[in-house]
């Protein structure tokens, strides 16, 4: 999967995801783009080349109805301006930098070029601890990184609000909720290309710090035809056989390679500033240049053809996250296998029709291909028996707990059962909570408004309580439902979920 493509892919789930109203995109809509993405690469192509396929169709279709869909791609799409004007301005700054000093003296002891070599030498250092730090589990993101992001989100977004739910029924709301879902989908997008934008940032800065260097290389020799530079030295600190100690250290390369001998003490007492005009500077600039060569030049240069390397391989194989529960479900609905939802009903047994009725709900979620495996009832006292549960079904994809509304919710018995559901489920799969009502409705179903508070203040009390496990209940009627609209419902609670993931 190419860059573009993953970006698509993230893009089409954040508009998936978001709350029913928020966007103008249908479960009809959501049909059509897998059966045209399944017809156009087949059934037996790769999951990837599926999903892939899959969003650009229904990106084009949905970008006919949503202006911000375009804004969304644009907006996210490297600038390839920055690979040359970044480093136009340096070199520019390097031209304009005097690399020897505001005078015509070359102090041979701090020239600016030293510092400029120091500097890489630095930032080659920090390179390889980031490397190390990679290698051993503990990758740090950096200041650039993180800036990077903020600004990618509120170029797509400027002052998104994330109140989506809340906001979406009137005009500014909607557009204050779309304009979440394609904040989610920027920190999304900011968190799936850090490497690949880490990477191209290197490179710019890498180029960036050679043209600044061949700049102050070019100032210096340019500067040097017009004018002439004396080399002395002068310290506080060092004397000539300490200073020649020194120069052996830092310009002794240049010197074999250049064939320019380096002074002895003697030579470099007769060149101390300011009790004489010292030498020509000429053979130390040559000395000098070489190293910058040497130190900044030569190892950028790699850096930045690994960099360029390594990015064109990142764009064109940019990894798709199959863990996402979202595109597993996807990779899952493309290879039809079925999935497996196991049912844990609470203190209570379903009947013959609730189970019927809750097959076809669940089956317009997940296909008329959905496994269902309805457990025994949990007694009251029982709860930990659900871990038998588990053990018979490990692989299911999706764990639902079936409560009844006549039941008075309970920190000791349905806490207690939640609890435990959500420590011994299988890793990956999706916990939902659905709370049967028909029980209730039976017995206060009227919509006189003694009943119509009965029912509000027995679903507070449900909410509530699954809050505070980090649930949030769907109640249905399996009695009198109907099941696509109730299929509607939990698919809405099942996307929330997968939008803003739960821990367990």
């Amino acid at each position: 999967m190419t860059e573009s493509e993953a970006r698509n892919a993230l893009l089409l789930r954040a508009f998936e995801l978001a709350p029913a109203g928020v966007v103008r995109w249908t479960d009809d809509d959501r049909a059509w783009a897998s059966r045209a993405a399944a017809e156009v690469e087949g059934a037996s192509a790769a999951g990837e080349r599926f999903v892939a396929r899959r969003a650009q169709l229904a990106l084009e279709r949905l970008g006919t109805r949503e202006a911000i869909v375009r804004r969304a791609q644009r907006g996210t799409d490297w600038r390839p301006w920055l690979g040359w004007a970044l480093p136009a301005i340096a070199l520019a700054a390097g031209l304009a930098t005097d690399a020897i000093g505001p005078s015509r003296h070359v102090n041979v002891l701090a020239p600016p070029l030293l510092a400029v070599m120091a500097w890489n030498l630095v930032v080659y250092l920090s390179l390889a601890v980031h490397a190390l730090l990679r290698r051993s589990g503990h990758p740090q993101r950096g200041a650039i990184a993180r800036a990077i992001a903020r600004v990618a989100q509120r170029a797509i977004v400027p002052g998104r609000d994330n109140r989506a739910a809340d906001d979406a029924g009137d005009a500014g709301g909607r557009r204050r909720a779309r304009g979440a879902v394609i904040g989610r989908f920027a920190a999304d997008w900011a968190k799936a290309s850090a490497g690949l934008t880490a990477v191209r940032v290197a490179r710019v800065l890498h180029v960036s710090a050679i043209a600044f260097a061949l700049g102050a290389l070019a100032g210096l020799y340019v500067r040097g035809l017009v004018f002439e530079y004396r080399a002395g030295w002068e310290s506080t600190f060092l004397d000539a056989n300490a200073l020649h100690a020194v120069l052996g250290f830092v310009l002794k390369p240049a010197s074999l390679l250049t064939g320019i001998p380096l002074p002895d003490v003697a030579r470099l007492e007769a060149m101390r500033f300011p009790e004489t005009g010292g030498e020509r500077a000429a053979p130390w600039i040559h000395l000098y240049a070489l190293m910058v060569a040497l130190v900044v030049v030569v190892p950028r240069t790699l850096l930045a053809l690994y960099d360029r390397v390594l990015e064109h391989r990142l764009a064109r194989s940019f990894p798709l996250p199959a863990a996402d529960r979202y595109f597993a479900s996807l990779l899952r609905e493309h290879s039809g296998e079925a999935a497996l939802v196991l049912v844990l009903p609470c203190h209570f047994a379903p009947s013959p029709q609730s189970t019927l009725t809750l097959r076809a709900v669940l089956g317009a979620v997940f296909g008329p291909t959905l496994k269902l495996v309805v457990a025994p009832a949990t007694d009251y006292g029982d709860e930990e028996s659900v871990d038998g549960a588990f053990a018979s079904t490990p692989d299911a994809a999706v764990v639902l707990a079936l409560f009844s509304a006549s039941a008075t919710p309970e920190a000791e018995t349905h806490g207690v059962f939640l609890a435990r559901m959500l420590a011994r489920r299988p890793a990956g799969s999706e916990l939902l909570a659905l709370v049967d009502e028909s029980a209730f409705a039976s017995r206060f179903g009227g919509s006189d408004p003694v009943s119509l508070r009965r029912r509000d203040e027995r679903r507070q009390a449900w909410k509530r309580l699954l809050a505070a496990h980090e649930c949030r209940p769907v109640f249905v009627d399996l009695e009198r439902d109907d099941a696509t609209e109730a299929g509607r419902r939990v698919r809405e609670a099942l996307d929330r979920r997968i939008a803003q993931p739960v821990s367990a």
